[in-house]
């Protein structure tokens, strides 16, 4: 689990399994759990023998080996994306149950720093019947221990509340470790593999730290440690039950000496059960929640409040990974972001274009490779930038590796659609500017990959100031070309791209040759200003306006002074200025910042005594440059902030463009022990209450907490996409397209943590080279939306989802053939069968999964048994769909209605449907015939199954607040 995915990752994963494989097979008493299917799915596709295979059939079905939680990994619950959470458990489930036909139904959540709300929603979808959770507070988790509160059922969506309700258990202080404390050795104990060496393990077999071996001498002190763990933990449970973990990270490499040295113990003390008063047994995790379940007792309900931030002593707040290797964080949202799209537009190219020239099979491969990557960065280890820089490395590799294949794939499915000549050159470059366009005709493609339609600006790189920008029928297209404020060289041009759900158009790009042009962004540049002596007096205030916002800066300063909303005219002072909290980093001096920690020595400190200004300005779009200097005559700048306001033409739809102010930062190189944040200050009475979302899915509310100890630190969220402070009338919304850390640590204040710099000399910390030397430059993008509740509640859904899924731009060269005729290119593209769905849904998931498995479970298993699982190639006529309501119970007087929808309509684009089965939510259960347990509450007394989804009759679906509905869908000729 912890630290974990070093080069060992493969000798030490195969070990494991091999070696526990054979153990299990040698008495039937004994049992094993496995979590991550990642390291599973290692050994199973590279080391394991036929013999191996048979035998873990066998112990499946036996229930001694059970498989917990079942996903690609055990993902972090702070920073990552709802979205991306599901893929990873979906790819874990879809091979375990195409494999063995069985699906797990706990959680084994034992480390992930602090619990997120979302989590037990998520686990209640996917069929589970119990969660298991581990780091929480600690003086939560004391007290919680002391009135035995550990269990309970969790209600973690306020508008499924018990609906998707799950019972819930916290491990107790001890954790998911046994404790190696012995008080007749000075030696560990119960740890009889020691510590695990990989790639080299010692030839002699003696691994370091191995345990005291049993003895008839000691086994009975053996036995009395731990008979008196085992009650100590019994007075903090409700049932006489008591789970008691066996091993840790990287534990049962040598399984042989770890279960005969457990096989002496277990059954000497239930030889001696009437002396110990406990007997013990060989369990799964499944076998202790049906032990506690039998019991029927009445369990409290906890609300929708989570476990976040999470500390472990009074200055150890583990907040700082919230932003640690923001780079990492940004590249795995992209890669996110554009597996979301080649997901659809590679099931639109196979429903419409059965007879492709496209191997589906390769393709299917190529959109997998991504898949991999981008569940396997959602690991506690991954996202979360608690890594090696090695090991980051590796996930950079996989990611930017699926991309490429993403990208190559979508560009070969664009040329057989317009059936280019193969000799023609496209080369697709998702989200960047710097693909520097040649000096020849281009043509962009953008596709849009939300079931909406959108309006929004696409930027490229061009190499003139003179261009022009026509669509397929040759009518011109807005457009804005300025100097690029990154590069000299080279200038940006915004095109003004209107598309609908799904599509994707085809825009001509050339230098102009006298026809209708561009327009031009002209830049200003102010002087620069030291704000530490701005006269007061005299202020002179520069309006930048769209119709949305006017945006007031002071000249004085050069900073922003306030924004006006247009619509109530109401205006709200607001500034914004870079800090740097001051860190330690050496142990002997006090507490310190890690990649996990962030332990702040005072309040933070402003970075710049000068601030440089300029303004770009055009019929689109005026751009506001800022450079922060340290003073006066400072040469470079380490922080600067890009604000981008837009201005829609008569005859788009505007509405979320005008809205929302664009920001782009530039930070870094940091210098050393330095953590540094965005401030935004304004004159909202906010009694210093913050919101923020929990992994894309819900708001949490976050009052500001006082504390005896590391009140700074211990008041910093996780934002994964939004966050916004309000007063009465007036909210202030922030959008982010990654995860960062996020406070208010004074009224009216929202502050964002965009980089990180750390070194220290803590050992743990040299050994593992988790020491955050992060010297690199981060680009992060912020949206702020400002306006009244009602309005902001309309937007920031949908705003916050065109942010995570910005178009896909693609480039390629006219190679001098004249386009395609209109009417022919419109039949031949995406172009005119979008999927739209209201605005109040999201559509989750458009992809074709290739999963050979039966959806009839009783065919499925039966099919295992008899061998024939294995045949065949991927199958392409299961559409996987997901559909997810994006409000709350009312929260918003309209948009929280259920909504009522014909998936045969809404999928008419691509072609006609024949079956629909409605599943869940990693697809591998029929909801019909779904049973959870029913917890008894004392809410609702009578315990039984819950059975929560009405299912659709003849493709009508009605979908409910916060609800995430997962459809099979097959079509018509296939």
């Amino acid at each position: 689990y912890f630290f974990f995915f070093q080069e060992s990752m493969h000798a030490y994963a195969a070990n494991v399994y091999t070696s526990v494989v054979e153990e299990l097979m040698k008495g039937k008493q004994r049992k094993f759990i496995a979590v991550e299917q990642e390291f599973f799915r290692l050994w199973w596709d590279a080391v394991a023998t036929d013999t191996y295979k048979q035998q873990v059939h066998q112990l499946l079905q036996e229930g001694r080996l059970e498989f917990v939680i079942g996903g690609q990994v055990m993902h972090d619950e702070a920073v990552t994306l709802i979205d991306d959470q599901i893929l990873q458990l979906t790819e874990g489930h879809g091979f375990l149950y195409e494999t063995f036909g069985i699906r797990p139904q706990f959680s084994w959540h034992v480390d992930p720093f602090g619990a997120s709300a979302t989590t037990p929603t998520l686990f209640a979808l996917a069929g589970f019947n119990a969660h298991l959770i581990s780091r929480i507070d600690y003086d939560l988790k004391a007290d919680m221990q002391k009135n035995k509160k550990l269990q309970f059922v969790w209600q973690g969506s306020p508008s499924l509340s018990e609906r998707q309700e799950i019972f819930t258990h916290v491990m107790d202080q001890y954790s998911y470790c046994t404790p190696s404390q012995l008080p007749f050795s000075n030696r560990s104990g119960f740890y009889w593999n020691g510590i695990a060496s990989f790639p080299d393990p010692p030839k002699d077999g003696v691994y370091p730290n191995m345990s005291l071996p049993v003895t008839d001498t000691n086994i009975h002190l053996y036995a009395q440690t731990m008979v008196a763990n085992i009650k100590e933990r019994a007075a903090w449970f409700r049932t006489s039950d008591v789970l008691w973990p066996w091993g840790c990270d990287k534990q049962f490499f040598n399984a042989s000496v770890q279960y005969s040295n457990m096989d002496l113990l277990l059954h000497y003390i239930n030889k001696h059960s009437d002396e110990f008063g406990v007997t013990v047994q060989y369990a799964t995790v499944g076998d202790y929640f049906q032990a506690v379940y039998s019991r029927n007792l009445t369990w409290e309900i906890r609300d929708s409040q989570d476990f976040l931030p999470y500390s472990t002593e009074p200055f150890q707040a583990w907040t700082g990974f919230y932003t640690s290797r923001s780079t990492l964080k940004g590249i795995a949202r992209r890669a996110s972001s554009l597996l979301y799209a080649g997901e659809s537009f590679f099931t639109q190219y196979v429903r419409k274009h059965p007879a492709s020239s496209i191997c589906k099979c390769g393709a299917l491969k190529q959109l997998q490779s991504l898949r991999w990557a981008v569940s396997e960065v959602q690991h506690h280890d991954g996202i979360t930038g608690t890594e090696s820089p090695k090991v980051k490395d590796m996930y950079m590799d996989n990611l930017m590796y699926g991309m490429f294949n993403v990208k190559k794939l979508m560009a070969s499915i664009i040329f057989d659609m317009n059936n280019a000549k193969k000799n023609g050159e496209v080369y697709s470059s998702v989200y960047s500017k710097d693909s520097g366009i040649p000096d020849v005709d281009q043509y962009v493609v953008v596709y849009n990959p939300l079931a909406w339609n959108i309006t929004t600006f696409v930027t490229v790189s061009v190499s003139h100031m003179a261009m022009s920008v026509s669509d397929e029928l040759g009518h011109s297209v807005p457009a804005q070309v300025q100097s690029s404020a990154e590069s000299h060289s080279t200038y940006d041009l915004y095109i003004l791209v209107a598309i609908s759900g799904l599509s994707y158009r085809k825009y001509n790009v050339k230098p102009l040759n006298g026809k209708q042009s561009a327009f031009i962004g002209r830049s200003v540049k102010y002087k620069r200003k030291d704000i530490t002596r701005a006269d007061q007096q005299s202020r002179q205030l520069l309006p930048v306006v769209n119709n949305c916002y006017q945006v007031l800066f002071d000249q004085n300063t050069n900073l922003m002074h306030s924004i006006t909303e247009r619509e109530t005219n109401q205006t709200i002072q607001l500034t914004q200025e870079f800090l740097e909290y001051h860190v330690n980093g050496d142990v002997m001096k006090g507490p310190i910042s890690d990649n996990y920690l962030f332990a702040p020595n005072a309040s933070a400190v402003p970075v710049s005594k000068a601030v440089g200004l300029d303004v770009v300005s055009g019929n689109l779009m005026t751009e506001i440059r800022q450079y922060f200097y340290s003073n006066v005559t400072s040469q470079d700048y380490i922080y600067a902030v890009y604000t981008r306001i837009y201005t829609v033409p008569e005859g788009y739809d505007g509405k979320l463009l005008c809205h929302r102010i664009e920001q782009e930062y530039s930070v870094g190189p940091l210098e050393l022990n330095r953590e540094a944040v965005l401030r935004t200050s304004t004159n909202l009475n906010t009694r210093q209450l913050l919101y923020t979302d929990s992994n894309g899915y819900q708001i949490q509310k976050r009052p500001f907490k006082a504390y005896v100890n590391n009140t700074v630190a211990r008041n910093y969220y996780p934002m994964v996409q939004t966050a916004y402070i309000e007063d009465d009338t007036t909210r202030l919304v922030l959008l982010a397209e990654r995860a960062h850390g996020v406070s208010s640590q004074g009224n009216g204040q929202v502050e964002v943590m965009l980089h990180r710099r750390l070194w220290n000399n803590l050992q743990w910390d040299l050994n593992y080279n988790l020491t955050l030397n992060d010297s690199s430059v981060v680009r992060p993008v912020i949206w702020l939306i400002l306006g009244t509740k009602a309005v902001t509640n309309i937007l920031y859904q949908t705003s916050g989802l065109a942010l995570e899924h910005r178009p896909v731009v693609m480039f390629g060269e006219l190679s001098g053939d004249k386009p395609k005729l209109p009417g022919q290119l419109q039949q031949n593209s995406v172009h005119n069968s979008p999927v739209t769905v209201p605005p109040n849904l999201h559509l989750q998931t458009l992809s074709i999964p290739g999963w050979r498995y039966s959806s009839n479970h009783a065919e499925q298993v039966r099919s295992i048994r008899m061998g024939k699982q294995k045949q065949g190639d991927a199958d392409f006529s299961r559409v996987l769909l997901r559909i997810r309501h994006l409000y709350e119970v009312g929260e918003d007087p309209v948009l929280s209605q259920p909504v009522m929808i014909n998936l045969k309509s809404l999928l008419k684009g691509l072609g006609s449907v024949m079956v629909v089965e409605e599943r869940s939510l990693t697809g591998t259960w029929d909801v019909n015939t779904l049973k959870r347990w029913k917890w008894k509450t004392a809410q609702y007394p009578s315990k039984g199954f819950s059975n929560s989804t009405e299912t659709s009759e003849n493709c009508i679906v009605t979908v409910h607040p916060k609800e995430i509905r997962t459809f099979f869908v097959y079509f018509q000729g296939q």
